[in-house]
């Protein structure tokens, strides 16, 4: 890497996979298969090296995934030699754990939340390591790099520990467990520049592609089976890509001919769309984030 600052962002978010490995006792990383759990996924290969990666990756399955972000999650895993975890969303609908949403706006993102503090329970993880980003959104920016969780999966942003010249604070109660975010400082171009300076291969979805879509609210979606079309909406075929990867009823696509790295890093330092302004999810309330974190989502 040719960039100082990236090595210093690198630096600081191995030291802190180190000392998850260091302070706790089953900590698993949180896998989406986007760009942010990809990194902190390769910076934890790195940070342990030449030994494999000393805890498992954790996906929530809302059955409602790109086939391409599947494929690219099982090729990772087989690559590293890492350890899979699966919880499924599907599974607590049919258990009865949650209720799924109808209308034309239904979506499973919320549900992940109970799916993945049923799993975190199940295994008994005291620290799940996520690639979310102070720069992402106003209430990811409230969090430490070792954000605390009551008993219920539940977060306090007016409870946050200090973290004074990098100590982090561990200690938790029986049924407690943290989240921890590696890669907090990081920014968005901070995460491609990384990529391409690494060689980091990612689902093709982030790159242009022709797709089935659909308009709504002025955000484009991808036409899968999952999405519920207004009798108003017409399908059309787009060449577009994604900037963030999540469930498919929720994540916006970004109509775009970025089809390089080089071209997606230009395109970044044009664009004056923030990166989560496409994600419907974010677009039910003034604070839908927020709300979501203090209910246990990533």
């Amino acid at each position: 890497m040719k960039l100082t600052h990236l090595k210093e962002l690198e630096s600081e978010s191995i030291y802190v996979l180190r000392e998850v490995a260091a302070q706790f006792e089953r900590p698993v990383i949180l896998f989406s298969g986007g760009k942010d759990s990809i990194v902190v996924t390769y910076l934890a290969y790195k940070a342990f090296y030449p030994a494999k990666i000393p805890f498992p990756l954790l996906h929530i399955d809302t059955g409602h995934n790109f086939q391409e972000t599947m494929e690219y999650r099982d090729s990772l895993v087989q690559k590293l030699g890492a350890r899979l975890v699966v919880g499924s969303v599907q599974e607590s609908i049919d258990t009865g754990r949650v209720k799924e949403e109808k209308g034309y706006n239904a979506s499973r993102n919320r549900l992940q939340t109970t799916t993945l503090l049923d799993t975190i329970e199940k295994y008994k993880f005291d620290a799940c390591i996520g690639g979310a980003r102070r720069d992402e959104e106003k209430a990811r920016a409230k969090e430490r790099f070792f954000s605390h969780r009551d008993e219920f999966g539940q977060w306090n942003p007016k409870n946050q520990r200090p973290e004074l010249w990098n100590n982090f604070n561990g200690k938790k109660n029986i049924g407690e467990h943290f989240r921890v975010f590696p890669i907090s400082n990081w920014t968005e171009m901070d995460v491609w520049q990384y990529i391409y300076a690494e060689h980091i291969p990612l689902p093709s979805l982030y790159f242009t592609h022709s797709r089935r879509c659909v308009l709504r609210d002025g955000v484009w979606l991808a036409a899968e089976p999952c999405i519920n079309l207004r009798p108003d909406e017409v399908v059309v075929e787009q060449r577009v890509r994604c900037r963030t990867i999540g469930d498919i009823t929720c994540t916006g696509l970004t109509v775009s001919e970025a089809n390089s790295l080089e071209d997606i890093i230009a395109e970044i330092a044009a664009t004056r769309v923030t990166e989560r302004g496409g994600r419907a999810d974010d677009k039910r309330s003034e604070t839908a984030m927020e709300d979501r974190k203090k209910e246990g989502y990533f």
